[in-house]
């Protein structure tokens, strides 16, 4: 081989003097937003300035171009100029919802992808590497039933979510919107399986299980053929403490939180499942669970319920509009739901069992239904010590969903057909 002359080793020699340049311009550049107040504000700021140096340069590092985004492993990142153009400048034209996480923005990329581009609340804020890590974990979580997430932006102060977007949007809006009568029978019962059978791999197939915390119709989107698809899974971990659902938004989603978390912060899946139970409901009603009064009387959907299960008309709770529907399969649905509602947390069946059962995989014992529980009334609570813990529900022969060792199984199983109030 050849020697090298002096003008190549010089060249190289400038690149490899400029590189710790580059670095410097780019230190200088974050360690310049720090605005010093005292001493424990600067330390904090300068760990976050020096954790997003970090974070840059490993993207840096495994950056690709691809469709015009860099990514890592597993997340996509997208700056903020990019999404400020898919979304007309986060125009309120392009607004397309809502909540105490932040706003969601409906974007197209340049590459023609549409997707939902959710700009998160103030009190995400966080530091650059501590918000990939969450988000990282967040991305490689892939089911049917669960919305994708594509990547993220982590710019500035920005931090933004990218999702798949859902064409249907939320259910809510199709559900107690103009467009009600589009929802027959089989998409409603879809939605409800398709929705336990989401809830139940966060909690039963994910290690470490996560639990949503949120279950409520907005956060269920449909797809163009009403396939449901659980959103805002995972976001929790973003937020402190302090800003949890249960202190930001509890007068929005009062009738979906269960009784031990709502008025003692006890959170596990069982909580999940109650909001789940609440939700069937509104699915089979087609009305929204704040309303106030029911049947003329001031009461909450899950009390209303209650007495039309006591007394054998639990098809007055079916939506108007539901021309035609199979009077045993609506009525078992009902019955789940009020399993999932069951007042003490450890007399509520799992999401798989939940699947089981709307999936008539297992038969119903509607002898251990109690009232179900509400914030305002903990008796089911309270009394759970004088209640003999026995099956709510028993596997049939085609039940490959739930396990024979379960301790909510029976050995001696009632059909629900033979339990239908007269």
């Amino acid at each position: 081989m050849g020697r090298v002359g002096p003008k190549k080793r010089l060249d190289r020699t400038q690149k490899f003097l400029g590189l710790p340049t580059i670095l410097d311009l780019y230190s200088f550049l974050f360690l310049k937003r720090v605005k010093v107040t005292d001493s424990q504000s600067q330390m904090s700021q300068v760990k976050t300035s020096c954790c997003g140096l970090g974070a840059f340069l490993a993207i840096l590092k495994n950056s690709n171009k691809e469709n015009g985004y860099s990514t890592t492993k597993n997340i996509k990142l997208f700056s903020y100029e990019e999404l400020k153009h898919a979304t007309k400048d986060f125009h309120a034209g392009s607004r397309i919802g809502r909540g105490g996480f932040g706003t969601v923005y409906k974007g197209t990329l340049k590459n023609k992808t549409q997707v939902a581009v959710k700009l998160l609340s103030a009190e995400s804020k966080q530091g650059i590497q501590e918000f990939l890590t969450e988000i990282d974990t967040i991305t490689n979580v892939k089911h049917p039933n669960l919305v994708e997430l594509i990547g993220c932006c982590v710019q500035g102060d920005n931090r933004i979510l990218v999702y798949e977007y859902v064409e249907n949007r939320s259910l809510d809006r199709v559900l107690l919107g103009p467009t009600t009568n589009n929802l027959d029978w089989s998409k409603r019962s879809a939605i409800c399986i398709g929705t336990a059978r989401g809830l139940a791999f966060l909690h039963e197939e994910l290690d470490p299980h996560i639990v949503h915390r949120d279950i409520k119709a907005s956060n269920i989107l449909l797809d163009r053929n009403f396939i449901p698809k659980i959103g805002d899974f995972g976001l929790a971990k973003l937020f402190p403490d302090d800003v949890s659902h249960l202190s930001t938004r509890v007068a929005g989603t009062t009738g979906y939180l269960a009784p031990e978390y709502a008025m003692r912060g006890q959170l596990t899946k069982k909580a999940d499942v109650y909001s789940f139970g609440v939700l069937i409901l509104e699915i089979v009603s087609g009305r929204n669970n704040a309303k106030s009064s029911w049947s003329g009387m001031p009461k909450v959907l899950l009390e209303w319920v209650w007495e039309l299960y006591q007394e054998g008309r639990l098809l007055e709770l079916v939506d108007p509009q539901l021309q035609q529907y199979p009077e045993d399969q609506i009525l078992r649905f009902i019955k789940v739901a009020l399993f999932c509602t069951q007042a003490a947390a450890k007399h509520r069946p799992s999401m798989t069992q939940v699947v089981a059962m709307l999936s008539k995989k297992s038969r119903l014992h509607e002898k251990q239904l109690t009232p179900p529980g509400i914030m305002q009334d903990l008796v089911g609570i309270t009394k759970s010590a004088n209640y003999q813990q026995t099956p709510l529900v028993s596997s049939t022969k085609d039940s490959s969903a739930v396990s024979s060792s379960d301790p909510l199984l029976a050995d001696s199983p009632v059909n629900v057909n033979e339990m239908i109030p007269r």
